[in-house]
């Protein structure tokens, strides 16, 4: 079955009906590119059609392009690559300049290549659903909309207004793509939706785009425009300083962009795909879609999940403690529909915790992103308590209480009498061990470990720890409660830090350490900033507060020394102990820490941190690697020890959990990418130089035959 349905009707009006086979979904694949083939042959051999209208058999109009086809793009294939683009697109070219009326019918969501081929059309009508997405994401998948949708967005809304769509990759449902002019009509239903696309090719014999029409200006002005000239002029460096020279994808759709609003339609289009295949071709890109895409889907299809275990949902989720993480989990419970108790010492506290859910509801209510009706509901199913009897029929139960094992055995052994039959019992820990926590539980084997990160309404991640004893059904039923509240889950096998806590440490710690070198602070953040880390090492510890870094160090060196072994101090240990104790500087919360914070001013770097100052001589790529390495060999020994079990949850733990540089794909996929030999000669030249923390796992030695970790 062709992937392009053609039928032509009675008033000569051509329907092409877009429907891959084989799949859920159309994309921009191998049998899109021979379908298309054969119609555009179809069409030049038939000089009696008066219009073309694109249509879907599938739920959504089109997906984009073909993910699974374009990882495969080596450098080595670029000049095909390069062809094969240019010809689809001159067959859609064909379509755009044959002079008869070309219409869009958005039946659902048109996003990458299925956004760019509506905007190949002359009309867009849309179906009239609040759930449909348009817009052109590749930036996120660090490649640029190679289809010609840099080429159009410029011509149809100007530079400057382009820019956001296609640098950002901003999606925008139907009401805001007829406001900027992309959609031109909508309908209510299929019927009217084809009706009015015929009508239109009726009363608009005579069809071509706007940008082809003689005397056709670029709104906003060419580049060469001084309003526009001047915004250019700053534009690249202000893109340098937001991606620090980790991504190539926006600067390729910046120039792509500029470039192309110099020269005619076609030549803009050429200038589009060179820049499409050198980013296709290059390893940012595979990267970012290995992670992105194919890890995300592989986590959302259940990969860590046990089969064969009969989907679960949350119908009562009770969570102890009402602070910021413990109200951030009954948010975002809630706010899926869920019952919660939200439970702590004081009917006050726990109102206090509730309110936190008022404050981002009511922000919400004042943007128009929801309704006050629909914001009352979530509300409504918060019931805030000091009474553990209320727990009563929770089939979920959340401590989030302080990081004290005496505390999590007290709220555990009083809350989980109130669960229902197979109810689970969850930690929202970050470092303490999950079996060690089971033991004041009356059934290990339903006590699970639920890692949030703060702030929880944000932050995607929820890593879901495995206790010895925790059995299948309780981490199938933790997996699908993690779904159903619209977060990412990542498996891991109990240890002290587990996987995030244990390397996000690592990153934090080769950050001190370089203060206690002797490095200049702004130096070190600035490294970590152009190594892909969202923050600096010691802003990030100012964020953790430095007393509970060293409480939890304390607590770690206890624990080994209970069990015969130790925690060696290091520089990172005495400048913790340094600031705390002799400056004072305990953090953020506290308004002073590596950094001060001026009521009405930008943080800025303590001038007391030149205390470490020496004249240390390291090269900004020596820290880049440091910051990179410590953590990826780390990620290594977890999933070697058998912290981890997958390297998908590895990489995306290590993205949305300890924030390490998107560019490389994650921690593991970074190794990877380096290249497995090249990896092992560089840790092997950082540990003789650094000590221990870079010496490579033997895992990375037995994979090198292989040529890849997975």
């Amino acid at each position: 079955m062709s992937a392009i349905q053609y039928e032509k009707n009675a008033d000569n009006i051509v329907i092409l009906t877009l429907d891959s086979p084989n799949q859920s979904a159309n994309t921009m694949n191998a049998d899109f590119r021979v379908a298309l083939e054969d119609i555009v042959s179809k069409l030049q051999a038939d000089a009696e059609i008066s219009g073309i209208i694109f249509r879907s058999a599938k739920k959504t109009f089109f997906a984009g392009g073909d993910l699974d086809e374009l990882i495969q793009a080596e450098p080595g294939h670029a000049t095909t690559f390069f062809h094969m683009i240019e010809e689809m697109k001159a067959k859609l070219r064909y379509i755009e300049t044959r002079g008869i009326p070309v219409v869009a019918a958005l039946n659902g969501t048109a996003l990458g290549g299925g956004w760019e081929l509506a905007l190949g059309c002359h009309h867009r009508i849309a179906l009239n659903n609040a759930q449909a997405k348009f817009g052109l994401p590749e930036v996120t998948l660090g490649l640029l909309p190679g289809g010609g949708g840099v080429v159009r967005m410029v011509r149809l809304l100007g530079l400057q207004n382009a820019f956001p769509f296609l640098m950002e990759g901003k999606q925008f449902g139907v009401d805001k793509a007829k406001s900027l002019g992309l959609v031109h009509d909508t309908a209510e239903n299929e019927q009217e939706l084809l009706d009015k696309a015929i009508a239109w090719v009726k009363a608009n014999p005579i069809s071509q785009q706007p940008f082809d029409a003689k005397g056709y200006k670029l709104p906003g002005g060419l580049p060469s425009t001084p309003a526009v000239a001047q915004i250019l002029a700053i534009a690249p460096a202000m893109l340098r300083d937001k991606t620090k020279g980790c991504y190539p994808a926006p600067e390729a759709i910046m120039a792509a962009a500029v470039e192309g609003a110099q020269v005619d339609v076609d030549t803009a289009l050429t200038i589009e795909s060179r820049y499409f295949t050198y980013l296709a071709t290059g390893q940012i890109s595979k990267n970012m879609i290995g992670t992105f895409w194919h890890g995300l889907n592989a986590i959302k299809s259940g990969a860590s999940r046990p089969q064969d275990i009969a989907k679960w949902k949350a119908t009562k989720v009770g969570v102890l403690g009402a602070g910021m993480m413990g109200a951030g989990i009954a948010y975002a419970t809630a706010s899926k529909g869920i019952q919660v108790v939200l439970k702590d010492v004081t009917l006050e506290n726990a109102e206090k915790g509730k309110a936190y859910s008022q404050k981002l509801l009511d922000k919400k209510v004042s943007q128009g992103r929801l309704t006050a009706e629909k914001c009352e509901q979530i509300l409504a199913l918060i019931a805030a308590t000091a009474s553990a009897e209320d727990l009563k029929g929770c089939d979920l139960i959340i401590e989030a209480v302080f990081e004290n094992p005496e505390l999590k055995a007290k709220v555990t052994q009083e809350a989980e009498s109130y669960l229902v039959d197979d109810g689970i019992m969850a930690s929202n820990t970050s470092t303490l061990p999950i079996t060690g926590l089971a033991k004041a539980s009356k059934d290990a084997s339903h006590f699970i470990g639920l890692h949030f990160f703060s702030p929880v309404d944000k932050m995607q991640l929820v890593e879901i720890i495995k206790g010895k004893n925790t059995s299948a059904e309780t981490l199938a039923k933790a997996y699908d409660y993690v779904q159903q509240i619209g977060k990412t889950p990542i498996v891991v096998n109990d240890s002290r830090g587990f996987f995030t806590s244990r390397v996000f440490g690592t990153f934090v710690q080769e950050g001190l350490r370089l203060l206690a070198e002797g490095v200049h602070p702004a130096k070190i953040e600035m490294a970590a900033l152009k190594a892909g880390m969202p923050v600096g090492p010691l802003a990030i510890q100012d964020e953790v507060s430095l007393t509970l870094s060293e409480h939890v160090a304390n607590e770690t060196r206890k624990a080994l020394q209970a069990e015969g072994k130790d925690l060696p101090r290091s520089g990172a240990d005495n400048v913790i102990e340094t600031m705390i104790h002799q400056f004072q500087r305990k953090g953020k919360a506290t308004g002073a820490g590596f950094y001060d914070y001026p009521e009405n001013g930008k943080k800025h770097l303590w001038d007391g941190l030149s205390h470490w100052k020496k004249d240390t001589e390291i090269s900004e790529q020596e820290m880049i690697d440091r910051f990179l390495f410590v953590q990826s060999l780390d990620t290594l020994r977890c999933f070697e020890e058998g912290v981890l079990e997958s390297v998908v949850d590895a990489n995306v733990g290590s993205i949305f959990g300890i924030g390490f540089a998107p560019w490389t794909g994650g921690a593991l996929q970074f190794l990877n990418q380096y290249g497995l030999e090249k990896a092992l000669l560089r840790a092997n030249v950082l540990e003789a130089k650094y000590g221990a923390r870079f010496k490579a796992p033997q895992l990375l030695i037995d994979k090198i035959p292989h040529g890849k970790i997975d």
